[in-house]
């Protein structure tokens, strides 16, 4: 990819207060910006261009330099945490709708038990103060997952045989990428270093694609087990 000349980029100190979320990402960031110079900068390098990239809230990291300043920023960050919610419960449902097929009793509560959870998570996080505190809203749609994996370990679930190695696979590398975040690794152990490339958001961003990857090996094979599997008589 072949980069345009940008702006002038900006240290942390100069940034706007409501992007000095990284203290240890020294350099690179965008000056604020019209709606044109925020897709401009979709041609230059800066430190969230790798962000913009490697993830589908694209957006958020696109416009979050807008010269609309903290209120525009508060609503794309908003925006973005619907997005994340949105993929944790829709990603969900199709694992507890195969999980209790043969429980059609239970299943219809479990169903509306997890969208219901998540919509007091997803609003936990979008009040969330810190990044820590909007990954904790986010445990409680974890919790109700690995209740439901539990189930299906033990021999109370049903689903196609391989599938729950990968939605533990998938949840693993969630967490990960969300500890890896509140962490702020590995640019904590050298600050300037990590400014452009390799810092925890990117590394975030990146688990993230491979938890979804893994969502999609362990739902297909599910769904197609549900529609052919006659369950035993009550």
């Amino acid at each position: 990819m072949a980069f345009l000349a940008g702006p002038r980029l900006l240290d942390w100190a100069s940034s706007p207060p409501h992007l000095q979320f990284n203290k240890f990402v020294l350099t690179g960031y965008r000056p604020a910006s019209s709606g044109s110079g925020c897709l401009r900068s979709l041609f230059y390098l800066h430190n969230e261009l790798g962000n913009i990239y490697t993830h589908a809230s694209v957006l958020y990291h696109l416009f979050m330099c807008h010269q609309g300043g903290s209120p525009v920023y508060a609503r794309l960050l908003a925006l973005d945490m619907c997005g994340v919610c949105l993929v944790n419960t829709l990603g969900a449902l199709p694992i507890i709708h195969c999980t209790l097929a043969c429980r059609p009793w239970l299943r219809p509560a479990a169903l509306v038990g997890y969208t219901l959870l998540s919509g007091v998570a997803g609003w936990r996080a979008l009040t969330a103060p810190s990044t820590s505190a909007r990954l904790r809203a986010f445990g409680w749609q974890a919790g109700a997952r690995l209740l439901v994996f539990g189930a299906r370990g033990v021999g109370l679930g049903s689903g196609a045989p391989g599938s729950l190695p990968c939605y533990l696979r998938m949840d693993a590398l969630a967490l990960l990428g969300g500890l890896v975040n509140v962490a702020r690794l590995p640019e904590r152990w050298g600050p300037g270093r990590f400014d452009y490339w390799g810092n925890s958001h990117q590394i975030m961003h990146l688990l993230s694609v491979g938890s979804i990857l893994q969502l999609h090996a362990g739902v297909v094979p599910d769904l197609l087990w549900t529609a052919r599997h006659a369950c035993p008589p009550d």
